[in-house]
């Protein structure tokens, strides 16, 4: 099948495709003799494994890893196991991040009262006070599709 064909039947654009395919988490497909794609039913197999390993938030090498993993069917899944469970790991900090994010937009929405004007506006005043305190960006955060594994 044609690009065009992988990319309606996954749902994944073909410029995505064309870069799986660049940074090595799709295998190349044949070229016919007019020298486009021809992609067969396992390259189609292999990017909607990886739709749904970015469905679930993971990230380029975490895939890799488990693509790895996937073409040794009799290796032990210890591996994979552990793969996941640092994944969740980083689910479970992004939620408590969240959870952190709700709370000070909470706090921010209560400095607003009604019949106010711009100048006046308490969440406006509390996002330029705390521009000045906030400390130095945190690498660890998490940015969905960043993390390390």
């Amino acid at each position: 099948m044609k690009i065009g064909e992988m990319a309606e039947q996954s749902g994944i654009p073909a410029e995505t495709i064309r870069y799986y395919e660049k940074i090595g988490l799709l295998p190349a497909p044949d070229r016919q003799a007019n020298s486009y794609r021809h992609y067969r039913q396992s390259h189609l197999d292999r990017l909607l494994f990886i739709r749904r390993c970015r469905n679930l938030d993971m990230a380029q090498e975490e895939i890799r890893e488990l693509v790895r993993l996937a073409d040794q069917p009799d290796a032990d899944c210890s591996e994979v196991d552990a793969l996941l469970d640092r994944h969740l790991g980083h689910v479970r900090a992004r939620l408590q991040e969240l959870r952190e994010l709700e709370k000070t937009l909470s706090n921010l929405q209560k400095a607003c009262s009604e019949g106010r004007t711009v100048a006046e506006c308490g969440i406006l005043g509390g996002l330029t006070r705390d521009l000045g305190s906030d400390p130095p960006p945190h690498h660890s955060n998490h940015i969905p599709g960043s993390h390390g594994h």
